[in-house]
């Protein structure tokens, strides 16, 4: 990681024009209609477009080469020769915006031009201002303070997110009927830190709906606080250089990671 920079600042300054873009449009039927298709080959909605248009007005203003992978627009480059790539899904938790439930984020992920290493993730819940980031190599923190995986060692006693309906539900059953509690916030980001923060115990998506700009920034904030990361069959969870490109998770404390994957995996 370049030490010049100090992306803390560069993210706080997207998320609070993200936040003050979509403040009017939260909580409106105006603010979820879809203007167009992104460049990820889903719906983008008023609310979306609204917010990373001000996260690329701040990064444009910045001063520095980056190139920018986002969820909406694809890809943009930043001035003649990047020095990093910067990873953004502009609003994680579109639906909860748009219909006024207070589970939100902006994601930002910094790393290397080509996305081969990430620096630096970042995870805002902009309906409460709860802060998750974590740099490589140095830990992750929730509003400052250093945070940790839970220590739940069985399935049984464990909260989780899972998501694996519909066409998916083959491979969840099984889980469902194991645990103690589930919970679906509806914020991929975001849920991946509540597994760093010790809020939940996992978090469990196997319907191969997940790209690069829902997971770079939470991935490394989850490794950091000492949780674990993989593709929903155990191996090691690639970040691609697509915005398209669709994956799995399984991102757990560690502790019930292998139970999960028995669990979950095909036969």
């Amino acid at each position: 990681m370049n030490e010049k920079y100090d992306f803390l600042s560069l993210c706080n300054s997207a998320s609070k024009a993200a936040a003050e873009a979509i403040k009017n449009l939260v909580g409106t039927a105006e603010g979820y209609k879809t203007v167009y298709t992104g460049a990820d080959g889903t719906p983008t909605k008023l609310i979306d477009d609204v917010a990373e248009k001000a996260i690329f007005d701040v990064l444009e203003s910045d001063g520095r080469s980056m190139r920018v992978l986002s969820e909406e627009y694809g890809e943009k480059i930043i001035g003649n020769n990047p020095d990093f790539a910067v990873v953004v899904d502009p609003l994680d938790g579109t639906y909860n915006a748009a219909f006024g439930i207070p589970i939100y984020s902006v994601s930002i992920a910094i790393g290397t031009p080509d996305i081969s290493e990430i620096w630096f993730g970042y995870v805002k819940n902009i309906a409460n201002n709860d802060l998750y980031f974590a740099e490589k190599g140095k830990g992750a923190y929730l509003n400052g303070t250093k945070i940790s995986p839970s220590s739940t060692t069985r399935l049984n006693l464990s909260c989780i997110s899972l998501y694996g309906y519909r066409l998916n539900v083959g491979r969840t059953v099984n889980l469902w009927k194991k645990v103690r509690r589930i919970r679906i916030f509806g914020s991929v980001a975001l849920e991946i830190c509540y597994v760093a923060a010790g809020r939940t115990d996992a978090f469990i998506d196997v319907r191969r709906t997940l790209r690069l700009v829902d997971v770079a920034a939470g991935k490394l904030i989850l490794e950091e606080a000492g949780g674990t990361v993989t593709n929903g069959i155990g191996a090691q969870l690639k970040l691609v250089d697509n915005v398209a490109k669709k994956v799995d998770i399984v991102a757990s404390n560690s502790h019930i990671h292998r139970d999960i994957l028995r669990l979950t995996v095909r036969e």
